[in-house]
């Protein structure tokens, strides 16, 4: 029977699941912890190398590491369970985060600000602005109106014969604010007429139905 551990390593990193061959730094950890607690939830394996080769936990240390950036690093603390595996003659942690209904979370910097992060794939990306906002208007009491200026119906028009636009251009392209052109954004997203995407170096718009 193929044991539980292997079946995680085998699927490789992904958007909920990481490989961390130690826990040396809390800080960074905590980075982790908060973009599945904003994201989608996901698995940490402690003792595992970026390639899926198992190391095996050092110390004891590791955990109350993972304990300490839980608490003290992230804002407001991210809950998580563990459990302890034996494989191999290797000792391995698999951290379980779940998705948090209150997010969004803040990982503490070394530098002492605090900064929201999420998951994409099987990176951590900051939280920009805008998706910060949806979050925090996601659960607000008021509901959401969209008032269709110019501006907007700009917007739809140019999504519907183009795949996506970045917030740039839909403030060169409309002639309007940041101000303006974020909030027309974070409405529709809250709307779930748009959908934001990320890469590494790009962040960009596209209709959260395919176009027709």
């Amino acid at each position: 029977m193929v044991h539980h551990i292997t079946k995680l390593i085998a699927e490789g990193e992904h958007q909920q699941l990481d490989f961390k061959f130690e826990i040396a730094d809390a800080h960074k950890i905590a980075r982790t912890l908060v973009a599945f607690a904003n994201t989608d939830g996901g698995r940490l394996l402690v003792g595992v190398k970026d390639n899926g080769v198992l190391a095996g936990v050092r110390s004891e240390e590791e955990y109350y590491m993972v304990e300490a950036a839980a608490k003290m690093y992230c804002k407001p603390p991210v809950d998580f369970s563990v459990k302890e595996w034996n494989l191999n003659k290797k000792n391995i942690l698999e951290i379980i985060i779940l998705k948090s209904a209150g997010r969004p979370h803040f990982a503490r910097q070394k530098e002492g600000n605090w900064v929201a992060y999420h998951r994409v794939g099987d990176q951590n990306f900051v939280v920009n602005r805008i998706l910060l906002r949806v979050w925090k208007l996601a659960n607000a009491p008021k509901g959401v109106y969209v008032k269709f200026t110019d501006a907007e119906k700009f917007l739809l028009e140019f999504l519907e014969t183009n795949d996506s636009i970045t917030l740039s251009k839909f403030m060169r392209l409309a002639g309007i604010s940041r101000n303006k052109a974020e909030n027309i954004l974070v409405r529709f997203m809250l709307l779930k007429m748009l959908k934001i995407n990320f890469t590494e170096n790009l962040t960009f718009f596209t209709l959260a139905l395919p176009r027709t």
